[in-house]
């Protein structure tokens, strides 16, 4: 008697699993994994910073970088004014140096 109880609630147990297996597997190939793609695109893009890009900040002011630390960034907005930004509050950069695009020919 007791063996057939055993070998029933094995697998019992694995049909009431399954669903949340699959729910998982569900949540890491549409929520999980393109986020860390996201997350790794952004980190490349902003170690690939350089003077003279010109970028879009989270905020959504535009400039050319002017100077560039391991954690700021100097924005040159205009002529006279220059702005100082953490590097992660950099959203895109519209247009490479020109110096880098030289470089490359």
């Amino acid at each position: 008697m007791w063996l057939s109880d055993s070998s029933g609630g094995g697998s019992n147990l694995l049909v009431t699993l399954l669903p949340f297996v699959l729910m998982f597997a569900i949540f890491y190939f549409l929520l999980i994994r393109p986020q860390q793609k996201k997350q790794r695109n952004r980190g490349s893009m902003l170690n690939a910073l350089k003077k003279g890009d010109k970028v879009t900040t989270i905020g959504g002011l535009h400039g050319t970088i002017s100077e560039i630390t391991d954690d700021t960034i100097v924005l040159k907005v205009n002529d006279v004014t220059k702005l100082t930004f953490d590097r992660s509050a950099i959203n895109n950069v519209t247009a490479r140096s020109e110096a880098k695009e030289e470089s490359k020919a």
